[in-house]
């Protein structure tokens, strides 16, 4: 039976180029998972785009001297570009600056004002002294009154992971400039998280499927639940949909209320564009239906508390009761898939000073594959990890050539130049049949982990089959047997030849360009695995813009998730190398050119 699988993946900053320890965390882990989902024959929806208002794509428009929709129009293409290349799935990658955003997000602003989980209240808020702009919570930073822990941020101490106001902090300061923020009064509108606690509560404790981290972050929280801004003294933003306000160019909603908004938005823009508008409705509101959110650590909060609270509260669903506004009730996630940080050199990603490797960058110089799969491998699923051009170049050269690209090479290799086609496989031995098996399977366990998000574990399955069947060529010798036995020469090259076809379908979700290559070189024709595809749409946005980068794709391909028997006769040819090896100077001309950008 196919299922409706929501894929809502964190939405990228458009203030600059994103980096690899960004898309280790929203971008790999999502297509993974969102590829395996889509081959096992559910009906997926994978949506995602940049997040373009708030402060931050304020600050670096100042300093690029342009105005904030100039910055963001660059970099929708540019980051939606470099996801396209790296060959992330999205059905739909949009941004947050359109009409159709702006009005899911008025909708349910007003739906939670009804309900009365918005309400209006005059606080203490930071403006910066030398410009007069509202400082966000995050750009303010200073010692936690709760731990002591310095820096703590103005929304939430890192350390005890307590929320925060900006001027509980001791020694506030900006971390724009680093001056002293100025505290005045402001009337703002706030959602009320204390309405959510006992809705809240229930609800997590019925998670038991959440990675144990991330629930027992989000259950801790629960105490300490505050009624939190959803307006600021900005002029770049959703404007606030009530008389007084919506025309105000000094008020706007907060980019952390409709960012996380962005995923049903994206859905709705997705299903107009289709051509069925009702078509997101079973992946929001079927009881049978799943959504997984992936994001990095720093964002569970929003995902696992406050996004399911704004949804509870728009469904009429809270402390203070309700109905659902005019979209209807809405579903909350079914799973927080939080990946930890990666690091590089042993040093945190730091866009402003040069210690970062931009995915652009990246693909101009290597296979998109090979940062997949390092990043699948050792990526910083469930511990925070450390990226080194040497461990990059070894598992490209040792793993990824040596154990995969070797298998097919050798494989095909023999096969083209003794047979010519895929041979029958005549009497079968008992060792025949256990690596069959064993390939056979390995689509039920590394499914089931995929199917978890267990995806190093998953790949470590994959990868196992294929050094099983390396040894399995060694220990069989194939390339002697032509003259003294021809026949067994023939079993053997079928047996290899069917694990290699397994082994492609198996690495799919985590190497499709590759696999498509494989697919070919064993004789296939037709699309093997879909690609996304990068579309300018003719559509003028809610700020002006005439057009803007979408990346969507038809992913309805011939990859199922099932061992498929290979068909006896099909012509192979000598391969041509899947995958590029790597001089080991690459990590001295890597590393020297982190400094040259460092200085």
């Amino acid at each position: 039976m196919s299922n409706h699988v929501l894929t809502a993946v964190a939405w990228p900053y458009a203030n600059g180029p994103r980096h690899i320890g960004h898309v280790a965390g929203f971008g790999v882990p999502s297509d993974v998972f969102s590829r395996y989902q889509r081959m096992a024959g559910n009906k997926v929806l994978m949506v995602s785009g940049t997040d373009e208002h708030g402060t931050p794509i304020q600050v670096q428009a100042d300093r690029e001297g342009v105005t904030a929709r100039e910055l963001a129009d660059r970099y929708n293409r540019v980051i939606a570009g470099d996801l396209q290349k790296l060959g992330l799935s999205y059905d739909l990658f949009t941004r947050t600056t359109t009409k159709n955003h702006y009005a899911v997000v008025q909708e349910l602003f007003l739906g939670l004002l009804k309900n009365g989980y918005v309400f209006p209240q005059v606080q203490m808020g930071a403006i910066s002294p030398s410009t007069g702009r509202t400082l966000p919570d995050r750009y303010i930073e200073g010692t936690c009154p709760i731990c002591g822990y310095d820096p703590a941020r103005g929304d939430q101490c890192d350390n005890c992971g307590n929320q925060l106001d900006p001027i509980e902090l001791i020694n506030p300061r900006s971390k724009i400039n680093g001056e002293t923020p100025k505290f005045i009064e402001t009337e703002q509108y706030f959602l009320d998280l204390p309405a959510f606690t006992a809705t809240l509560s229930d609800w997590l404790g019925k998670q038991k499927h959440w990675r144990p981290n991330v629930l027992k972050f989000s259950m801790n929280l629960l105490d300490d639940l505050k009624p939190r801004a959803i307006t600021r003294d900005l002029d770049w933003g959703v404007p606030v949909p009530l008389p007084g306000w919506s025309d105000r160019p000094d008020k706007k909603l907060y980019v952390w209320f409709d960012a996380v908004i962005g995923y049903l938005s994206a859905s709705i823009e997705w299903a107009q564009r289709s051509g069925d508008p009702d078509a997101w409705r079973p992946f929001w509101q079927d009881q049978s239906a799943k959504a997984y959110y992936f994001m990095g650590k720093d964002n569970i909060v929003f995902h696992s508390e406050i996004w399911p609270a704004m949804l509870f509260g728009y469904s009429g669903v809270g402390a203070k009761g309700g109905t659902a506004g005019e979209l209807g009730a809405l579903d909350r996630p079914y799973e927080v898939v939080s990946s930890e940080f990666l690091t590089m050199e042993g040093r945190k990603f730091s866009s402003s000073q040069n210690v970062v490797i931009y995915v652009g960058d990246m693909l101009q110089r290597y296979d998109p594959d090979a940062l997949r799969y390092y990043l699948a491998v050792a990526g910083p699923e469930n511990q925070d990890t450390d990226f080194t051009w040497a461990e990059f170049v070894r598992r490209n050269n040792d793993e990824l050539l040596a154990s995969w690209g070797n298998l097919v090479n050798r494989t095909l290799s023999m096969t083209a130049k003794n047979i010519g086609h895929i041979p029958d496989p005549g009497n079968l031995n008992d060792n025949d049949h256990a690596l069959l098996a064993s390939s056979r399977n390995a689509f039920e366990s590394v499914g089931e982990l995929l199917a978890r998000s267990r995806q190093k574990q998953a790949i470590g399955e994959a990868m196992r089959v294929v050094g099983e069947a390396n040894k399995y060529l060694s220990d069989n010798e194939p390339w002697k047997l032509k003259n003294a036995d021809p026949a067994r020469m023939e079993s053997v090259l079928h047996v290899a030849l069917q694990v290699v076809d397994d082994a492609k379908t198996l690495l799919t979700p985590f190497l499709p360009s590759s696999s498509t290559k494989v697919h070919e070189a064993m004789g296939g024709t037709g699309k093997w695995a879909g690609m996304p595809e990068l579309v300018e749409v003719e559509e003028e946005t809610a700020v002006g813009s005439p057009s803007y980068a979408t990346l969507s794709g038809d992913y309805d391909a011939l990859a199922k998730w099932q061992s498929a028997k290979i068909e006896v006769g099909r012509p192979i040819a000598a391969p041509t190398p899947i995958f590029t090896k790597l001089d080991s100077s690459v990590v001295q001309e890597e590393l020297d050119r982190l400094e040259a950008e460092a200085k």
